[in-house]
């Protein structure tokens, strides 16, 4: 073999090794892609698993949940410190009306009535940003992120809307309805706390 076929299998090796290696860094469901690390508020969280929320055939949206470290129960995850995401990318168009009613719903099923009403006026905060926002469409990323110090942060395509909301219950709240006891889709509960593989 010529010093110029070694050097070309060397460079086709290489390249394969990078597909994987990108293929490995991120996990795709409904044809959606999450990468498997990101930065927030400067700490690197890693994806703990993703999920698809649906309803018989139709899919509303794909999620991924990003933690400081990977957490296999939903007490764990609730529990952990620092920054956490929770990031939807949308797989079909929702009105604010439809979003809110989602929401409270899985408030209601994951609090008693007084925990609920502890949440009360920040739960109405909620609903105000994600009134602000309006219609969320078909391809669109929306991010639920708690940050330190702020709090329950909402964001659409990479900008931040509405107000931050304070407290680290508020999101330990939003969470529940994801991954908590009575969750909106067991299915996505599984996939977000990474018991189901990605496509």
């Amino acid at each position: 073999m010529t010093l110029r076929s070694r050097l070309r299998l060397r460079a086709v090796a290489a390249a394969l090794l990078t597909s994987v290696a990108l293929q490995a860094g991120a996990a795709r469901i409904a044809e959606q892609t999450f990468d498997d690390r990101l930065r927030l508020d400067g700490t690197e969280l890693v994806l703990n698993g993703v999920g698809v929320r649906a309803v018989a055939w139709l899919q509303g949206y794909a999620a991924g949940l990003y933690l400081a470290e990977k957490a296999a129960s939903a007490p764990q995850a609730i529990a952990l410190r620092g920054p956490k995401r929770l990031q939807m990318k949308m797989l079909l168009e929702v009105p604010p009306k439809e979003f809110v009613k989602a929401i409270h719903k899985g408030m209601v099923r994951n609090h008693t009535p007084a925990e609920h009403a502890a949440l009360a006026d920040r739960i109405a905060q909620f609903d105000r940003n994600v009134e602000a926002i309006g219609t969320v469409r078909k391809g669109d990323v929306v991010n639920l992120d708690f940050v330190p110090g702020r709090g329950l942060v909402m964001s659409l395509n990479g900008q931040e809307r509405g107000q931050a909301i304070p407290g680290d219950d508020l999101y330990a709240g939003m969470l529940r309805i994801f991954i908590g006891d009575d969750p909106v889709d067991k299915r996505l509960k599984d996939g977000l706390l990474g018991r189901l593989p990605p496509e």
